[in-house]
């Protein structure tokens, strides 16, 4: 974060007019925080899994698309096989010679989105092999630079000599050249005369996050690490329940050995406008991937798994059909339920699942305590199924917290009938989703402040400001989000949980928007949303302090922070038009304390392109890039307050938070 001295913020006397008041209680402490507040949302939505944070580089691996060869291109002798070494992956590729001399055979794979290579990083190439007829056969790698205007594409190869009929494992490491390569493919050439058979073909780089050869992306998953988030849901949304039942996100089919691990076709390779037509899951990212990586950021794990029934946007719901799971075929999914809590918690010695789970390299329980049944389910048929899978799950797992669905939308007929439905149900927690403009956002600041405090909590589970026109991320919508975060907290006892949705976007392939992070095969950048996240996240504190409020366009809420030598926390939004003065009004404390104050402002934004800085709305429409990933940055300024009362002033379009020792 910047370092800089703002007199500005801390001026008594900038303003003309009416001042406004925020009172804060210091001394008597609300409902605790909990650690889960906020936390991210992962979908595999907008390429956000294969070609975005699973790191694999190579697309159709496996060769298991319906096209087994799509993703690939082919040369000389290539025949599509489907007897291979791996049940549920069986397809793989002989490649033979071509029977002329100066005719090549060969793959080539330009990955998800196109193939990129960063400057100097080692990849892990890796690839299952056999030799048909036995004896050796002889292959070369190569990293190939397809902008070069050399006289050979390749930048980096590796010779492999497979031995025998078995299938074996063969693995090497290739080096990228000095510079990154944006245009890059992989290129598979048989040598010699003698046939090669070839599987799950891969790609990875040896950097990932924290070195796992199935490994995350290293800088996504640092943005992710970075947000210090409470709580990690996954898989998705709309995945989860797929088009089909039979495409719904099966998390059996995501664990055990990598290799046979089937393809899956995602719920978003669906539709006209923005479809790529082939987006499929290698289930590569699995939900032991997802768990791991829950534990190494310190995130509780909370899944989501289908409820028997499939996206109700895709299909027909005024009758029952082949989308709905009922009677015998709904047993197997509470039974996916079961298995999975057994999965996460249960003991090797007894547990089928937890075996599972300890062959994978994790002999320890991963400490499930939340569980998602269904996305954003509504109507007659959600909340009997539901409760088929809380009777045995309560029975068996008390422990566990059970997790329902209010509905697509937080608000009108859906939500209405749903609430009522899931205090009956007696669920743990709702989740409730808002995709809404600006002046929702604004107006639901206060949405939590006279909720009923009995029965569930709330799971605000996914929420973006859609901002009015084009859904990009705007830094406006960016501070209409952060107002309707100060009533997430002032509300704590209410809302347990917040995750933003969605979190992942590729440049070149999204099906959403607006989205926290965007990436390109070389570069990410965190969008002011992430920054907003960010904020609350890592000062979340441990306690509400009672906090009022005297103006519209000031939104405000306070907490205490009990594991930082009772800090006081302040977060000030001022989504006005102008510069407002501001009293913190801070009850119980006195005497000089240093404040610090983190502050993201329109005011701030710099060295954006195409940007009339005489024109507000330019500038609000702006946002972080990859080609400008700082335009939107927090600033930070120290001085000493005296207290009670500490008068700052708050800049048009911001968000700060400041932190009082």
């Amino acid at each position: 974060m910047k370092k800089i001295l703002l007199s500005a913020l801390l001026t008594a006397s900038l303003m003309a007019g009416a001042q406004t008041v925020i009172d804060i209680n210091t001394k008597k402490p609300g409902s605790d925080i909990a650690p889960t507040m906020y936390g991210v949302f992962f979908e595999d939505i907008n390429y956000g899994a294969d070609g975005g944070l699973y790191a694999e580089l190579i697309k159709n691996r496996s060769f298991e698309y319906p096209q087994a060869l799509m993703g690939w291109n082919t040369i000389g002798g290539v025949e599509v096989k489907d007897d291979g070494p791996f049940d549920r992956c069986p397809h793989y590729v002989r490649l033979s010679f071509s029977g002329k001399r100066d005719k090549a055979t060969g793959l080539e794979n330009r990955g998800h989105l196109g193939m990129s290579l960063l400057g100097k990083e080692k990849y892990r190439f890796s690839l299952w092999a056999r030799v048909p007829q036995g004896g050796e056969g002889n292959l070369t790698v190569v990293l190939r630079n397809l902008g070069s205007q050399e006289e050979n594409f390749a930048v980096a190869e590796q010779k492999i000599t497979v031995a025998g009929n078995e299938w074996k494992k063969y693995t090497v490491e290739l080096t990228a050249p000095d510079y990154d390569v944006e245009k890059a493919s992989l290129a598979l050439w048989l040598n010699g005369n003698n046939a090669v058979d070839v599987e799950h073909v891969s790609l990875f780089p040896v950097d990932t996050w924290k070195g796992h050869e199935n490994g995350l992306r290293r800088d996504l998953a640092q943005a992710l690490a970075d947000l210090k988030p409470g709580v990690m849901r996954f898989p998705g949304g709309c995945i989860v329940e797929g088009a089909t039942l039979d495409t719904r996100y099966n998390w059996k089919n995501s664990v055990g050995p990598v290799e046979n691990r089937p393809l899956n076709e995602t719920r978003w390779n669906y539709g006209r406008e923005r479809s790529h037509m082939d987006y499929y899951q290698s289930y590569g990212l699995g939900f032991f991937e997802f768990f791991q990586f829950c534990e190494e950021i310190g995130a509780q794990p909370l899944p989501v798994l289908s409820c028997g029934m499939a996206c109700q946007f895709n299909n027909d719901i005024t009758k029952a059909g082949d989308w709905l799971a009922q009677g015998d075929s709904l047993k197997e999914f509470i039974q996916d339920a079961i298995d999975l809590i057994e999965f996460c918690n249960g003991d090797p010695a007894t547990s089928k699942w937890a075996q599972v789970r300890a062959q994978m390299g994790h002999p320890a329980p991963f400490g499930l305590k939340y569980l998602g049944i269904g996305n954003e389910q509504w109507g007659e048929y959600y909340a009997p199924m539901l409760k088929a899978f809380m009777e045995p799950i309560r029975k068996q797992y008390p422990e566990i917290q059970i997790i329902g669905s209010a509905g697509p939308w937080p608000d009108g007929k859906e939500y209405d009938e749903m609430w009522p439905l899931m205090r009956e149900a007696k669920v743990d927690l709702v989740d409730e989703h808002f995709y809404k403009n600006e002046e929702f956002f604004l107006s639901q600041a206060h949405r939590y402040d006279k909720f009923p405090r009995k029965g569930p909590k709330v799971f605000a589970g996914e929420y973006a400001c859609h901002g009015t026109g084009k859904k990009w991320n705007r830094f406006y919508s960016s501070i209409c989000e952060a107002a309707l975060m100060t009533g997430l907290e002032r509300n704590a006892d209410v809302v347990r949980m917040a995750t933003y949705a969605p979190l992942f976007a590729h440049i070149d392939g999204w099906q959403w928007r607006p989205d926290m992070i965007w990436f390109d095969n070389l570069r990410s950048v965190r969008t002011s949303s992430y920054l907003v996240q960010q904020l609350f996240a890592t000062n979340r504190g441990t306690h509400v302090l009672p906090t009022t409020c005297s103006d519209g366009d000031i939104y405000a809420s306070a907490v205490l922070d009990k594991d930082d030598n009772g800090a006081i926390i302040v977060k000030v939004v001022n989504a006005g038009a102008s510069d407002a003065q501001v009293t913190i009004n801070l009850k119980g404390l006195k005497g000089d304390h240093e404040m610090t104050s983190t502050t993201l402002a329109a005011c701030n934004i710099t060295s954006m392109e195409n940007v009339n800085y005489g024109k507000v709305a330019d500038v609000l429409d702006s946002d972080n890039s990859l080609a400008h990933p700082d335009n939107v940055a927090p600033v930070v300024n120290t001085t000493t307050v005296t207290c009670p009362a500490v008068t700052i002033n708050a800049p048009a379009r911001s968000l700060t938070v400041y932190r009082i020792k």
